[in-house]
């Protein structure tokens, strides 16, 4: 199973895009994201992330109970990728990055018309998307 994070709501765009931080409710997102994560019982074996900042602690914070160290990889920085080739091997693995960019990767591999919100969660088994959850839903899961 691949799961789908797209970054926490961030800081408007100032300076840098690369460079701008997670907002509060962003931080509460990518909290809910990761307790929500381990209340389905899911059991992540790798995380895979952008290197934007935002992205990268939506990441760090999601997988902070799930004992994974988040790697950073250009692949999900912007653009298109194949997120089966993009985890292979490292059985069911959490991507966190960005919109338009996971909306195109979730139709390519599935057919499915789909967009995440900020902190929002979605998953695909082989061409099958099995799962997709607002903020709001992973914030129910959590317990919130």
């Amino acid at each position: 199973m691949i799961w789908f994070l797209r970054h926490g709501d961030a800081e408007k765009s100032e300076g840098e895009d690369a460079a701008r931080r997670l907002t509060e409710k962003g931080r509460r997102q990518a909290r809910a994201a990761g307790e929500a994560l381990g209340s389905l019982g899911i059991e992540l074996e790798a995380c895979l992330t952008s290197s934007k900042l935002r992205a990268l602690e939506t990441a760090q914070i999601a997988c902070q109970a799930r004992g994974i160290e988040p790697e950073e990889t250009q692949a999900l920085t912007g653009g298109d990728f194949d997120p089966s080739a993009l985890v292979a091997g490292r059985g069911e693995a959490l991507l966190v990055g960005h919109e338009p960019d996971f909306t195109r990767a979730l139709q390519a591999a599935t057919g499915a018309r789909c967009e995440l919100k900020k902190g929002g969660l979605a998953a695909i088994e082989g061409s099958v998307l099995v799962a997709l959850f607002r903020p709001v839903d992973l914030k129910r899961i959590a317990g919130g």
